[in-house]
């Protein structure tokens, strides 16, 4: 069956009452019922929940074959606690597992071995990278990996299309009764906001930390009374690591070019006044644009009301320098941001359902002004691909692309017209991860091009000395550079399937035929 932006989708996908994507807007004012976990009611008078090993963590749990537990990522590259756990259940011989983590890549590469041998059979995430992204697009794990954005994997929770029975909550530091937090110990992160819900609606919840503190740990991001253990290791993450690779402060002057071009287009809309709202994705270029925002803010004498997001260092400036009156935290993307949601007042910690999810009463994407992001690859209709690399395999990830992007007034992808003599711009996406009804500019070092359902953006932009062309223009400039790409070729086997945020199918990933 095909969805609304003309994607094949398989009927054995569709099976269970899954439906294909329908458009951004398909399910607003769905109702439903919140799934609910199993709990063991705790009555007695007991001092601690503090158990001596990860194994007899995993024992007390009653984890068995076939059964679904989760992780975080908050501690991104310096992550320790999922290769931990998963060497402990690889070890008890428990089989057949479906991992929910908020992200796969490379601090988890030990799950490609788990894939590889059975212990890891199911895998649903919001970013799948490295070795892991390489395994799963080889089709060596036994059913397709879920893919969905992170106010997706929220609402999957909520709704109880995945039923996570142990979650296993790497913390910076806990209380002996499970009072978790990001903050302080010996492996700061910042926040847990990723792990909230699965610590809400998981059957057994797990505390892994290496810093126990004097109850009560307030305040607490993971609340004890939703926590069954605690387990004490050596060490759960390495915070050096927690900035990676994406996350640069570009020097580029084709970047810079875009980032000033970006900002050039923000100030010429009618959102850019006093109190406007903001996230920026973690690429360089994306946060190169908060550099090129000054100066339009002092011309006008604004500020923002608050920024969002995966936070950086940029950010934390911004505040420190009075252009921002608030930090609103889901993610810390480098030591100057955790440090600042431990000491600047008006820096807060979220719930990944606050920031993104579709299924609530108001997530806070849904006030966003702007939004800056990237892109894989763009089409001639604005879909975007930011999961499935041009060579067809999964490198990248949904994250909040999908449901900021939805939410904003105004969305803006920053991406060069050609990278790696690939071109950006194209006829059609390897994949489509965010539909085109969701993004308004594309800015690149060859041109501005507005999507046509926006006009009163092009009657703005017309204002300014940006220059201003149509995406078919783009990719005509791209196809004339480096040629139009070979389409790839393709398996029927699907490795990997697009969920959009609200559950429906908005895309599935094959397997590339090179890979075979």
């Amino acid at each position: 069956m095909k969805n609304a932006l003309g994607r094949e989708i398989p009927d054995e996908i569709l099976a269970g009452g899954k439906e294909v994507f329908q458009g951004q807007h398909h399910r607003d004012g769905y109702q439903y019922t919140k799934d609910a976990p199993r709990i063991r009611a705790n009555v007695k008078p007991k001092g601690d929940k503090v158990l001596p090993s990860i194994r007899d963590a995993i024992i007390a749990s009653g984890l068995k074959d076939g059964m679904t537990i989760s992780f975080h990522h908050h501690f991104r590259d310096g992550d320790f606690v999922c290769n931990m756990v998963m060497d402990e259940i690889h070890r008890m011989g428990i089989k057949d597992l479906n991992v929910c983590a908020s992200s796969v890549g490379k601090a988890q590469n030990s799950l490609v071995s788990c894939i590889e041998d059975g212990t890891v059979t199911g895998l649903s995430t919001s970013v799948i990278r490295d070795e892991i992204g390489e395994a799963v697009s080889k089709g060596r794990l036994k059913n397709p990996a879920y893919i969905r954005s992170h106010g997706g994997r929220v609402r999957a929770i909520e709704t109880g299309d995945v039923h996570i029975n142990v979650a296993f909550i790497g913390a910076s530091t806990s209380d002996a009764y499970g009072n978790a937090s990001g903050k302080g110990g010996k492996s700061d992160c910042g926040v847990l906001s990723y792990a909230t819900p699965d610590s809400e609606y998981a059957d057994y919840v797990v505390i892994i930390t290496d810093t126990l503190v004097r109850t009560p740990n307030f305040p607490a991001s993971i609340l004890g009374t939703n926590v069954d253990a605690v387990v004490v290791v050596d060490k759960v993450g390495e915070q050096s690591k927690i900035a990676t690779g994406i996350l640069r402060l570009t020097q580029d002057t084709r970047e810079l070019m875009i980032a000033e071009y970006a900002a050039k287009c923000m100030a010429a809309t009618e959102y850019f006044k006093d109190g406007f709202t903001f996230q920026t994705g973690g690429g360089g270029t994306s946060l190169a644009v908060t550099r090129f925002l000054r100066p339009f803010m002092d011309a006008k004498g604004i500020k923002m009301d608050w920024a969002m997001g995966g936070i950086t260092a940029p950010m934390v400036e911004l505040m420190h320098e009075g252009y921002i009156r608030k930090l609103i935290n889901d993610q810390a993307f480098d030591v100057t941001t955790v440090k600042s949601v431990h000491t600047d007042p008006n820096h807060f910690e979220i719930t990944a359902g606050q920031y993104a999810n579709p299924f609530n009463k108001g997530a806070f994407v849904n006030q966003l002004d702007f939004v800056i992001l990237g892109a894989l690859e763009i089409d001639v209709d604005f879909n975007v691909n930011v999961v499935q690399g041009s060579d067809g395999l999964l490198q990248g990830a949904p994250g909040g692309h999908v449901d900021t992007s939805a939410g904003s007034k105004c969305a803006i992808i920053v991406t060069p017209l050609i990278r790696s003599r690939i071109p950006i711009v194209r006829d059609r996406v390897t994949s489509v991860t965010t539909p085109g009804e969701s993004i308004d500019i594309l800015v690149t070092d060859y041109g501005v091009a507005v999507n046509p359902k926006r006009p009163d953006l092009l009657e703005a932009l017309k204002k300014t000395d940006v220059p201003l062309c149509t995406i078919e223009e783009l990719r005509d400039t791209a196809y004339k550079i480096v040629g139009k790409p070979k389409e790839l070729e393709f398996d029927d086997k699907v490795v990997a399937v697009i969920e959009y945020r609200d559950g429906t199918i908005i895309d599935v990933c094959r397997k590339p035929k090179h890979l075979n």
